[in-house]
């Protein structure tokens, strides 16, 4: 599903942000990143959602070429940011309707699968919110429920359990198990912290200073 040969990334001239990394992860695994701040975990994530330009290496989605893939027709990846992006004047309810909307689906399937997730995911609450309204639990929230309204085939989730607490981490652990892991999704989630993921991780690759390193 995915493979990555000899990537280099710097953003200025003495510091490699990515220094020769060879990955590969299987078809439907879910794999860890470990490391802390500044290892090089989110701007890997970053590069495979083409958030940032590599200078050096060749990274591979089903076979395709990442700088000729469309993500709308070839792939499909869903991308999380230790800041979701939302529309912010628009509330929930529309900013839920709006991946749909992208991708034309009609607007009786896009009516009933929104209202679905709001009430199955137990966020039916926040539909007139704004996304300034919330707060970053409830946003991590919204944007993972917002990923499940479209079949994928890579998640990438980056980082965002340092400032919640114990029990709202382990709320979105198991949503992100339920959406995604139960359901064979390709999966990288970024986390300076490995005990946290050990349950829906198959595996765990560790980095320090843009390198991938053995523990």
């Amino acid at each position: 599903m995915i493979e990555i040969k000899n990537l280099y990334l710097k953003y200025i001239r003495e510091y490699y942000a990515l220094y020769d990394i060879n990955l590969k992860v299987a078809n439907g695994e879910s794999v860890g990143l470990i490391g802390d701040e500044g290892s090089g975990k989110t701007t890997l994530l970053r590069v495979l959602a083409k958030l940032e330009k590599y200078d050096k290496g060749e990274i591979y989605l089903k076979e395709i070429n990442l700088k000729k893939i469309d993500f709308k027709n070839d792939v499909n990846l869903g991308y999380i940011s230790l800041k979701p992006v939302f529309l912010e004047n628009k509330n929930i309810y529309e900013n839920l309707k709006y991946v749909l909307k992208e991708r034309k689906y009609k607007d009786k399937e896009i009516e009933e699968k929104v209202n679905n997730a709001l009430i199955e995911f137990n966020i039916e609450k926040l539909r007139n919110l704004k996304p300034s309204e919330l707060s970053a639990y409830q946003k991590y929230i919204v944007s993972l429920v917002r990923l499940s309204l479209r079949p994928l085939n890579v998640v990438l989730i980056d980082n965002i359990f340092e400032d919640l607490t114990s029990e709202e981490i382990s709320n979105i652990l198991e949503l992100v198990k339920k959406l995604f892991i139960e359901k064979s999704v390709t999966t990288l989630i970024a986390s300076s912290k490995e005990e946290l993921l050990k349950d829906i991780c198959s595996r765990f690759v560790h980095f320090e200073y843009g390198c991938v390193v053995d523990k």
